[in-house]
């Protein structure tokens, strides 16, 4: 008896229609046409004698037994990618394709002031980068869409290995004419929680500036209201409240053109670890502190 054996593009498809629950997107994840991916999967429905994905004009729905196939297909797609991971550490150390998360509180300060030396002194490597928020990015490295993620921590990454870049301060800005005339440094207690404008749901740094503060009440009363840290700069800018930044942000310039000012928060856990993230036991772990030791160098 012929035994016919799914092959892992067509269950790339699966994968990516599970997550995306639409075959325009699902196709567009895949870079492949809409039909290309519909052929695949009804192929693969074939090849194994049954309904995987129930379609209608409206929704797209996995069957029970689509589901648990989904989840071994993870499965096999993480181990495939493990397997190229392996051949490629045999080789020369930080070079060919490394895929990296990073979240949209560090990209734009933390990269463009350490890839230019990364491109100078490792040429052959190909760094592909993707901007995404922590809990995508994560997602996105136990399925094998990342290969390491650059996020702050604390935060939920599940069995991971870590490498620490650098301790990130938390700063509290004000309004150039600010009434209250901020001291050199700020204690949490002098925030005035009616004013305190924080970014939405989503991102991590919000969490991080909160537990800063350690005061419950602030999570309660803070508007949250940003989409990026440069929208709530500008908010501060037209005196619309306060808000507390990353020193990196400062760093990289975000006041520039401004009349905002900014202090250091006075509190002992006024910052956020900045980390690389890996998936555990992965072939490439070496490789992998190799780059966090580059990182951290820029």
């Amino acid at each position: 008896m012929t035994v016919y054996q799914p092959t892992l593009k067509q269950l790339q498809y699966l994968v990516a229609l599970h997550e995306h629950e639409h075959f325009g997107r699902a196709a567009e994840a895949c870079f492949v046409s809409q039909s290309t991916l519909s052929a695949g999967l009804r192929d693969l429905e074939t090849l194994l004698g049954v309904t995987l994905v129930e379609r209608t004009k409206r929704a797209v729905r996995f069957t029970p037994l689509g589901n648990a196939v989904v989840a071994k297909a993870h499965r096999i797609l993480r181990e495939t990618e493990e397997l190229s991971e392996l051949v490629q550490s045999s080789g020369k150390p930080l070079s060919g394709e490394v895929r990296m998360s990073v979240i949209p509180t560090i990209a734009p300060f933390l990269l463009p002031r350490m890839l230019p030396r990364l491109r100078r002194e490792r040429p052959n490597l190909k760094l592909f980068l993707r901007e995404e928020p922590s809990q995508q990015a994560i997602e996105s490295l136990h399925h094998g869409r990342a290969d390491c993620v650059l996020l702050a921590l604390p935060y939920a990454t599940g069995e991971v290995e870590k490498e620490t870049i650098e301790l990130d301060a938390f700063f509290v800005a004000f309004p150039h004419d600010d009434p209250r005339n901020p001291p050199e440094e700020v204690l949490p207690e002098i925030i005035d929680e009616n004013r305190l404008l924080l970014l939405e749901d989503g991102h991590c740094l919000k969490d991080h500036a909160l537990a800063a503060c350690n005061r419950p009440e602030l999570r309660a009363s803070a508007t949250m209201i940003g989409t990026s840290l440069h929208t709530l700069v500008q908010m501060v800018d037209n005196g619309l409240g306060l808000t507390m930044l990353p020193e990196m942000a400062l760093d990289a310039g975000i006041l520039n053109g401004t009349n905002v000012v900014a202090r250091p928060l006075l509190s002992p856990n006024a910052n956020r670890e900045i980390a690389l993230v890996w998936r555990k036991n992965s072939p490439r772990s070496d490789e992998f502190r190799m780059l966090a030791d580059e990182l951290r160098a820029g």
